[in-house]
Order: structure tokens, then sequence, then C-alpha cells
């Protein structure tokens, strides 16, 4: 069956009172929000929704919906500009979960480590693997920081070692480091739900008895770690940068990314001091801050 399709703009202040309002009032079946000039959006704090400053809303109604009808209530709303851009247009029906699942591919990053889909065949059986679906968790390799922070963990010698993975997410660069060689990882996030993922994961992956995961009021005192990362935001980045710091080890490694490379300098300046740093690695705009702790 096919579908209409409306796309319109919206704006940081309107754009999720318009989404609602074309739930509640047009009868649209889903709204989805997009970047409308390529901003860069990052995942949101639990419980709240973070928008671009200029956002398409595109609204899906079933294919009998009479547009003639709907567009008089969107006019009438009050919350667009009576001249107001929109698109109408008609979609083909399709297997979306199929489609969605497609679009995933097994991913390789550095020498020997593989982030596979479930749904997909194992390109290198003898690699290092990790099964990784996407979820409600941040992190899936598809992400230039996440790829930096994996190439960076697959060219270390990680046999017997200590790792936390600050922020862990999807629980992708704790399980990949346990896959790698660690003896064990601690995991530590704000979002519950990252907790679980990560569980998940981890028992899929066949690691979670080497996998400790907090909450971060929860954690032990004075943990230390041979090796630290951190993939996260570059506020974050700076503000917690004296715990971060302090989970390493002397002469321990720490990696840190999220950081766009306009950011790489100011973000490098509150860790210079106590980790003798590396160059900086840049992919795609982001970078991947690296070093070792000093004595």
């Amino acid at each position: 069956m096919p579908w209409i399709q409306l796309k319109l703009n919206a704006t940081l202040d309107n754009a999720e009172t318009i989404g609602d309002m074309l739930m509640d009032e047009t009868g649209a079946l889903s709204v989805t929000f997009l970047d409308a000039k390529d901003t860069p959006i990052f995942e949101p704090l639990p419980g709240e929704t973070r928008l671009w400053g200029e956002t398409d809303l595109l609204a899906l109604y079933d294919a009998e919906t009479d547009m003639d009808m709907v567009m008089p209530i969107i006019q009438g709303c009050g919350l667009l500009n009576p001249d107001f851009a929109y698109k109408i247009e008609q979609i083909e029906d399709k297997d979306w979960e199929r489609e969605w699942m497609d679009n995933f591919h097994p991913m390789q990053f550095g020498k020997r480590l593989w982030i596979c889909p479930s749904w997909r065949e194992i390109p290198d059986p003898e690699a290092v693997n990790v099964m990784l679906d996407p979820g409600l968790a941040f992190g899936t390799g598809t992400h230039p920081t996440t790829a930096l922070c994996l190439e960076w963990l697959d060219g270390q010698d990680l046999a017997g070692k200590t790792v936390i993975d600050f922020g862990c997410g999807s629980g992708i660069l704790a399980i990949a480091a346990l896959k790698l060689g660690a003896e064990k990882v601690i995991g530590i996030d704000i979002d519950p739900q990252a907790l679980i993922a990560s569980k998940d994961n981890a028992e899929r992956n066949g690691v979670a008895d080497k996998l400790e995961l907090f909450l971060p009021q929860n954690q032990p005192e004075n943990l230390l770690a041979d090796v630290v990362v951190a993939n996260i935001l570059a506020g974050p980045l700076r503000e917690l940068s004296p715990v971060i710091t302090s989970l390493v080890k002397p002469q321990g490694l720490l990696a840190i990314s999220g950081v766009l490379e306009s950011q790489a300098e100011d973000v490098a300046t509150y860790y210079q001091d106590a980790i003798e740093l590396a160059p900086v690695i840049a992919r795609e705009e982001w970078c991947r801050i690296s070093g070792q702790k000093r004595p």
C-alpha cells in the first residue's frame, strides 16, 4: 500500500508542537524530525528531546487521506508563517525493516577487529568479531568517533589489561576491548538504558562475565585502569577531564573522542598536563585525542 508523505520546515521553538499537532489533529501516523542544514546532532540526555535550529518534519499519512482537508488545519494552526513551504508526495510501500537492515554491513576497524550485525555473514571467522545490532543506545561503529576509538583499541596490546569505557552507550568499545584480550572492562554511563544495552550486547558476545557496569553515582571509589576510552562530547570531556584522567593509571593509556576538529586544540588543553598527548587523528571533521598518562 502506498503512503502520503508531507514535508515541511520548522524551527527549534515550534518543531515539537507542530509534530504533536500533526499527530493529534491531522491524523498523521508518524512524524520524523530531520536536520535541514546538516548540523551535527548528538544523543540527548534521558528525557530530553534535542532538535536542530532548522528542522524538517516528515509526516506520514494513510494513502486514503484527503490532504485537501489536512492542509487547512495546518495553515490555520497558527504555528507556521502563512507562506510556509511544504511538499506532498506519494511514496511506495516497502519492507521498511528489510531496507533498514540492508543498510548495515560488517565493518572492519584496524587489522583484527570486525563489527558485524547478527543478520550478516561474518566475513572473516578468524578475526576478532563483535556481534552488534543497532539499538536504542548510541554506538554501532558507523560514526567516525566510534570508528576512531575502535581502530585505536585494535592497535593496543590489551592482553591482561583493565579497561574503562567512560560513557559506554551500546557497549561497543567495552566489548571490543574484551574481544581484543582485555582481562576486565568497566563500563560507566549516565543512562540506565545504556547499561542494559551494554549488558545484553556483552551476553550476546559471550563476555558478560568480564564486564562490570555502573551509573556514575554507583561506581566504586578509587577506580583505576590501564586503558581508558571516552567517546562522549566536547563539553563533558572538558568538564569531566579531572575525573577521566584520574581513572588512568600512571603510564596508562587514554583515548577520547566525540570532538570536532575545530574543538580539538581547546579540549586537548584540559588533558595536556596529565597526559603526554600523541598527534590528533581526524576523520570527517571529527577527531581522536590520545596519549599516555605521565608518571
